[in-house]
């Protein structure tokens, strides 16, 4: 039962708001541990951790959002995507009491775990509510609202830190910025009674009269259930649905088979994106960017938060810049010159931390800071979006799936090890980083084939037509779809299984 009669534009922003608190709140999680674990009255209470404790700690909430992502996949198409956004909330809810309340190691680990869960079924579930409330043409978009608000969240939560650190030796100084993380719970709880369930899942469950009104609805004050633009819109999600049964729902076997479809390449393919996110090691500083301030060149606990606030504020900026220029200039390219910008980058801090002059101190910091930015322009949007693009629509759910799998367990083994290599490893540990994001470069050039302005039936024929090996499918594809202002607009190959037939 949906509360309230919103409609048009006005529904459409409050769906936007929704998800983009949510968004903001996954970014908010990520960040708010490395803007606590260095203040005094959390390392008092939980008897000094070890860099192994640490890692432990901070690893856990990523274990966790693997578990939710799983849930997520077994339970959303029976509960809805609304449903399953309600029930990873309040699981949030109660994560969120238990690491506020936390006076034992063991309590926040679990805590961290059941938060981790929540947050890990919403991150599957939002976006798939948003893409399919949503025309085809705005999803590109909000894909990059998406990662901007994520990177949001980071300087959010390391100012907050750096203010509650004021509060210092009170425990309010650490509970304080996480139980914050509740407002942002409450504003989704709030907001879901009066927003309708995806139009498609209620196609998907023989709910037309619903679907159609939500149709509607979405359409503006002007549109009603007999419309026929509404009405055909309703129709080709039909079409869809009808399509998907008659395939079927491919077997896991399936997915890990080459055959004539290249199965196994594409989730070879599309996990990677998301693979070179984590190993670029973004979360090697972005999970404890005031402690790696801290430790590596001995900066204050309060200058390291401003430091980290400041340049999650400039990432949060940078990282609308791609929506400008990803679909013109493809997706290759961008990620190969990220990577590249991003390999350069971890070499010169490596190098300012072994040479370790108080000049070189504040050069590793300039890099770092541009470490974020050259990372935000490639590597960040790309990771999100390529897998979608490339799955055949039979084992589409499973693909994605695994590449979101890949990406939560690189993200648990890489803040896992961080605080130890910073303490064993110091100037070495950015060397890995550099090799791995040079690695990034030529993998890409070889094997990925481009694919800005092609539709899902487009990349179909490119990977019929390609063998496994390396691709010669470089450039951007012929499918233009111009907005009121000429500009090229986000296109079919931004859509998720909700798709429908592409059209031109």
């Amino acid at each position: 039962m949906v509360r309230g009669n919103l409609r048009g534009s006005t529904l459409r922003g409050a769906i936007a708001a929704c998800c983009g608190v949510a968004f903001l709140l996954f970014g908010y999680d990520q960040g708010v541990l490395g803007a606590v674990i260095g203040l005094s009255s959390f390392r008092r209470d939980f008897d000094n951790p070890d860099p192994n404790l640490e890692g432990v700690i901070a690893a856990i909430y990523d274990v966790g959002c693997l578990v939710g992502a799983i849930v997520a996949f077994l339970t959303a198409d029976r509960l809805g995507r609304k449903g399953s956004i309600h029930v990873g909330s309040w699981v949030m809810v109660v994560g969120t009491i238990l690491q506020t309340a936390a006076t034992e190691k063991v309590q926040m680990i679990i805590s961290r775990i059941v938060t981790g869960i929540g947050n890990g079924m919403n991150t599957v579930n939002v976006p798939i509510w948003q893409a399919e409330s949503f025309k085809s043409h705005n999803r590109g978009a909000m894909l990059i609202i998406q990662s901007a608000l994520i990177a949001f969240g980071h300087p959010l939560s390391t100012f907050m830190g750096l203010a509650s650190r004021q509060a210092e030796p009170s425990s309010f100084g650490w509970r304080w910025p996480i139980a914050f993380q509740g407002v942002f719970i409450v504003l989704i709880l709030v907001t879901l009674p009066f927003l309708p369930e995806s139009p498609r899942w209620l196609v998907q469950h023989g709910r037309l009269d619903e679907a159609t009104d939500v149709f509607a609805r979405l359409g503006g004050k002007d549109s009603t259930i007999n419309d026929p633009i509404i009405l055909k819109e309703r129709d080709e999600i039909m079409a869809s649905v009808e399509e998907e049964r008659s395939l079927g729902e491919a077997t896991w076997s399936e997915v890990f088979t080459e055959g004539k479809n290249r199965n196994l390449s594409r989730v070879l393919l599309g996990a990677g994106p998301y693979m070179f996110n984590q190993w670029s090691g973004i979360n090697c500083l972005a999970y404890f960017l005031p402690v790696t301030f801290e430790r590596n060149i001995n900066l204050s606990t309060e200058l390291s938060l401003i430091i980290a606030g400041v340049l999650g504020l400039q990432y949060f900026v940078v990282s609308w810049f791609p929506y400008f220029f990803i679909e013109k200039v493809g997706r290759r390219k961008v990620l190969i010159s990220s990577a590249a910008a991003c390999s350069f980058c971890m070499v010169m801090i490596s190098i300012m931390l072994y040479v370790n002059t108080i000049p070189s101190q504040w050069v590793f910091v300039a890099f770092t800071f541009l470490f974020f930015d050259v990372f935000s322009l490639g590597i960040l949007p790309v990771s999100w979006m390529y897998a979608s693009e490339i799955m055949p629509l039979r084992t589409r759910n499973k693909g994605v799936a695994l590449g979101v799998g890949s990406h939560w367990l690189s993200n648990a083994v890489v803040v896992y090890v961080t605080p130890m290599a910073i303490e064993n490893l110091q100037w070495r540990l950015y060397i890995i980083w550099a090799v791995l994001n040079a690695s990034f470069v030529p993998i890409t050039y070889f094997f990925y084939p481009e694919t800005a302005r092609r539709s899902l039936e487009d990349m179909d024929d490119v990977f019929h037509k390609e063998r496994f090996g390396v691709t010669k499918t470089r450039s951007p594809g012929n499918r233009t779809k111009e907005g009121g202002d000429g500009r090229v607009t986000d296109l079919e190959v931004f859509e998720d299984e909700s798709k429908t037939a592409a059209t031109d």
